[in-house]
């Protein structure tokens, strides 16, 4: 195992990419290398930035160190369209584009926007083998094999579905389960509101049913559906689409359809932000009435909605503790140390917020300025 990196503040190198046959822009961050080695999801959406992108491969770079992984942080972006026709096109040029850092320096996966199948798909056609995981894959001593654990947990299921697009969420709501229990309180005592219901908020509304926290509000693109008995999240996740929109028809009685952003002011316990990042920021966390924020998207807080937050005593998870389930799960497969990975992940999450939320209780020391420390080592 390498040592945890010291996180610089400046991204090691940034790529910008024009397509030549579309008005999508691509970017590449590595903020840093391990072992000459990054990893990061791609996203695609519109108006995506270079700084936004680099924000998401520091948020990488700080989850690999929190949870002791041997791999530096990157992420990719385009400033695209996912629903537009030609945006499978438009992902395959871009792989091409960074061929020379998915041969040996890169390890992508699924993110906003841009689901696994999709882009192993494009890996595929690029030439670059069937999994988007080749980089690390390619350095392997027995390659095959390697292969071979990534291809079986790729199509590993649970009663509640696959485990690759529940892991993530899966985490997060340990995440919320081991804050509440470091405040006192019970999940079977707590309500939740999560924003998004994509891989990451949907199954994150699942796991949180299952531990018996009432899930009152979800959002999607389309608008709240707010009910204060608790909604059915596995009928909702039944009718959701690829863009994580889910149909209102079959909502059970007394179920409220509210606007998209009334979510953030519904009175809760716990507030996942889930969608979109810059979720809260100066201009709207004034609204969030829960008492705590378990961050489910990659930088769903601006720093300044952070303070503002801590000032009335609502302390927020950061997302590289709370939404590191995905990638620790599939370096755990990739290091060939992957037994009983909902059991090592609850551990480690129950662990870090410990550790991050112990000084928030004593004196009052943001969650994300402890966090930072233990994902550091100089």
């Amino acid at each position: 195992m390498q040592p945890k990196p010291v996180l610089q503040t400046k991204p090691h190198l940034t790529v910008t990419w024009h397509d030549n046959q579309s008005p999508a822009v691509g970017y590449l961050a590595v903020h840093d290398l391990v072992d000459g080695i990054a990893t990061g999801g791609c996203r695609m959406r519109p108006g995506c930035t270079l700084r936004e992108v680099e924000d998401l491969a520091y948020a990488m770079s700080t989850k690999s160190a929190a949870f002791d992984l041997p791999v530096g942080g990157a992420k990719g972006g385009i400033d695209f369209d996912p629903k537009d026709d030609r945006s499978d096109g438009v992902l395959l040029r871009f792989i091409d584009a960074m061929r020379p850092f998915l041969e040996r320096t890169w390890v992508t996966a699924e993110d906003l926007g841009v689901s696994q199948h999709v882009l192993d798909a494009q890996f595929e056609k690029a030439g670059l083998g069937p999994s988007s995981y080749h980089a690390q894959i390619s350095r392997s001593p027995d390659r095959d094999a390697t292969l071979h654990r990534v291809e079986e947990a790729m199509g590993a299921t649970t009663q509640d579905g696959l485990v690759c697009d529940l892991i993530g969420g899966y985490g997060v709501a340990q995440a919320a389960a081991a804050t509440l229990s470091e405040l006192g309180d019970t999940p079977e005592s707590t309500t939740m509101a999560v924003q998004g219901f994509g891989t990451i908020g949907g199954s994150t509304a699942l796991y949180a049913q299952h531990l018996g926290i009432t899930v009152v509000a979800v959002s999607d693109a389309l608008g709240t559906v707010y009910n204060p008995d608790g909604l059915d999240i596995p009928a909702m996740l039944a009718t959701r689409n690829e863009w994580g929109e889910f149909d209102r028809s079959g909502l059970s009685a007394g179920t409220e359809e509210l606007p998209r952003d009334a979510l953030l002011g519904l009175t809760v316990d716990v507030l996942v932000p889930a969608a979109v990042s810059y979720a809260l920021t100066a201009h709207n966390h004034d609204q969030v009435n829960a008492r705590i924020v378990v961050e489910g998207a990659n930088a769903a807080a601006t720093h300044e909605a952070e303070l503002e937050l801590a000032v009335r005593d609502i302390p927020v998870v950061p997302d590289f503790i709370a939404n590191a389930g995905a990638v620790a799960w599939a370096w755990w497969i990739l290091l060939d140390e992957d037994d009983d990975v909902y059991g090592r992940l609850r551990n480690e999450m129950f662990t870090l917020v410990k550790k991050v939320l112990t000084p928030w209780l004593l004196d009052g020391t943001m969650p994300r300025q402890t966090a930072l420390s233990l994902a550091m080592r100089g």
